[in-house]
């Protein structure tokens, strides 16, 4: 995102002065863009705001209303892949751009990032069946620590002193909601069934940073990124990935127990369909508008409501799902909040410096 130098200010400046320049400097970034650029940065910036909690909630939804299968879940997250090729086949008309040529170490790689999303997604799942929503994202949060160092391994991404602290303080977020849990727990779960959901919730975290990094190496790769490569990469990983999930779903047994489950579900079939197709839309949707933002914007800003994602989850889940929010899980909350920060800053400043 393009963005005009502010100016710094002088100590005889007035706090209004300084106030006055950064609006005029607000106003010139703003007049340099066009109408629709705002307004599908601001679709973007609400689909990473509403829709990816929204999916999480939905998840919890589904568990706590009589829903069982994992596979499903996860298979769930990716089902929804059609509606990017949507978005995808009238872009290159519209960019005039050709598709990328599909290589066999490209297509590869599509095949391993799919079956490694489709692992992920059903880790996530496990998560969620035996924790709070409010816990797995926070939990979940810390998939930051595992991009930034398999980044650094993978892609030799830099990291400051910044970046380091924000690693360290997020795990500490983390080791504080390991040790509340007895607070935190629903009573139709049990000590090892909750300690399994935030094993599974770590490993989830690890292997989203993992394909993080193994996805911008891609991208490096290739020699170019733009908003078309990422959308390509999206639908063929998430294709891999739905394609591995439903071999999963059909051999377990579950999709031939969607409409007995769908019987059994609290508030009819039609609430149970309901669950599962938003599911999968709030999802798609989340991705849509965190490539957006990252296209139209920066990755800073993506980072920045990355990190308001977090407590907007865990505070639609403690109204929407009444979850247990203990003063341990607050802290916990304005730990990784801070984390957060720490990281946006160290990224904002490398950004500079390169």
């Amino acid at each position: 995102m393009e963005a005009a130098e502010a100016p710094i200010p002088s100590e005889s400046e007035s706090l209004w002065d300084q106030i006055t320049k950064f609006t005029a400097t607000m106003n010139a970034a703003y007049k340099r863009k066009p109408i629709p650029y705002w307004i599908l940065l601001f679709l973007g910036i609400i689909a990473m705001v509403v829709a990816f909690p929204a999916s999480s909630i939905l998840s919890r939804v589904y568990y706590a209303n009589g829903g069982q299968s994992k596979w499903i879940i996860s298979w769930i997250a990716v089902a929804g892949w059609p509606l990017i090729a949507f978005i995808l086949f009238p872009t290159y008309f519209i960019t005039k751009t050709f598709p990328t040529p599909l290589g066999f170490k490209l297509f590869l790689s599509y095949i391993v990032l799919g079956f490694l999303s489709a692992a992920d997604n059903l880790m996530y799942a496990y998560a969620y069946a035996y924790l709070p929503a409010s816990t797995a994202a926070l939990v979940a949060s810390s998939s930051l620590v595992f991009s930034a160092l398999f980044g650094y391994v993978l892609v030799n991404n830099r990291m400051n002193a910044s970046i380091v602290n924000a690693l360290f303080v997020i795990t500490a977020g983390l080791t504080i909601i390991a040790l509340d849990s007895s607070s935190d727990k629903y009573d139709n779960i049990s000590n090892s069934q909750y300690v399994m959901g935030l094993v599974w919730d770590v490993l989830a975290s690890a292997l989203h940073g993992l394909i993080f990094a193994l996805s911008e190496l891609v991208f490096v790769k290739l020699g170019r990124r733009s908003f078309v490569v990422v959308l390509e990469q999206q639908i063929m990983v998430s294709l891999f990935a739905f394609l591995f999930t439903s071999i999963g779903v059909i051999v377990s047994g579950d999709f031939r127990r969607i409409s007995s489950e769908a019987t059994t579900f609290k508030g009819g079939k039609s609430a149970y369909y309901l669950v599962l197709i938003w599911g999968a839309v709030t999802f798609q949707l989340g991705v849509l508008g965190a490539t957006a933002v990252i296209f139209l914007a920066s990755t800073v800003l993506a980072g920045v409501l990355n990190a308001v994602r977090t407590p907007v989850t865990s505070i639609a889940a403690v109204i929407l799902l009444h979850d247990p929010m203990s003063g341990f899980k607050i802290l916990s909350l304005l730990i990784t909040f801070w984390g957060f920060g720490s990281y946006i800053y160290g990224s904002s400043m490398d950004h500079k410096q390169s």
